[in-house]
C-alpha cells in the first residue's frame, strides 16, 4: 500500500475528554488533517521535544532515546497502520545500519519516539480516508474546532495552545519567574503555557 506522509499541525487540549489532548496530524501537500486523541504524559512528552525544552532530568522517552543511541539504533518512520474502535495502531521502523526491525507502539508513544529522531511520519490512504478531516480554512480555525470533531474518538492509550487566562495579568519578570519554577518541578505543561505568554508579550 502507498504511504501517505504526515507531519504535526499541533496539540490542543480537551475541552471534551478530561485530561486529553488532540494530537492534529497533517497530510503533507494536503488539506486533510488526522485528530488523534492521547494522553496528557503524551502530549507533554510531544510538547517539550517539539519546543526544544530541557528536562532537568530525562522523561521515558529521553531515556529510550539514549538507550537506542548507545547501541547505534536510529528510528527512520513511524507508521500509523490500521484503526480499530477509534484505536489507530502504530509502529516503529528502527535500523542498526545493517537490519532493519518493526515494533508495535501506541501511536502517542509512537509519535513521541519520532520526534526525538526526527523520524519522518506515515499512514495509508484508507485511513485517512475514514479518519482525516479534509479543511477548506486554516489550521488555526481548524485546532478552535478540534472538540467538537474528536469528542467521539476513544482515547488512544502540544505548539500546545493551552489557555490560562490567570497570567495575562503577571508582568514578564513574573512570568520569568514561573517559568523557572515550572521547570525546576519538571511541571512542562505549566511552562508551555507560560513560555507562550511571554512570546506573545515579546513577539521576535
Amino acid at each position: 500500500m502507498k504511504k501517505v506522509k504526515l507531519d504535526i499541525v499541533g496539540l490542543s487540549y480537551s475541552q471534551t475528554q478530561s485530561g486529553a489532548y488532540a494530537l492534529v496530524l497533517g497530510e503533507v501537500n494536503g488539506r486533510r488533517r488526522l485528530p488523534i486523541i492521547i494522553g496528557a504524559s503524551e502530549a507533554q512528552a510531544i510538547a517539550i521535544e517539539i519546543e526544544k525544552m530541557a528536562p532537568t532530568r530525562p522523561l521515558t522517552h529521553d531515556l529510550f532515546k539514549s538507550f537506542a543511541k548507545a547501541f547505534h539504533i536510529e528510528i527512520t518512520e513511524i507508521i500509523i497502520y490500521n484503526l480499530v474502535d477509534g484505536v489507530f495502531f502504530a509502529k516503529l521502523i528502527c535500523s542498526d545500519g545493517k537490519n532493519t526491525h518493526e515494533i508495535d507502539a501506541r501511536t502517542s508513544d509512537a509519535i513521541a519516539l519520532g520526534v526525538r529522531f526526527n523520524a519522518q511520519i506515515f499512514t495509508y490512504e484508507f485511513i485517512l480516508s475514514s479518519a482525516g478531516i479534509v479543511i477548506e480554512g486554516d489550521d488555526f480555525l481548524f485546532l478552535e474546532n478540534i472538540n467538537a470533531i474528536t469528542k467521539e474518538q476513544s482515547t488512544e492509550d502540544l505548539p500546545t495552545s493551552i489557555p490560562n487566562p490567570g497570567y495575562q495579568s503577571l508582568s514578564v519578570e513574573e512570568l520569568q519567574q514561573k517559568l523557572d519554577k515550572a521547570l525546576a518541578e519538571e511541571a512542562y505543561e505549566q511552562a508551555a503555557r507560560i513560555r507562550d505568554e511571554i512570546n506573545k508579550r515579546n513577539p521576535s
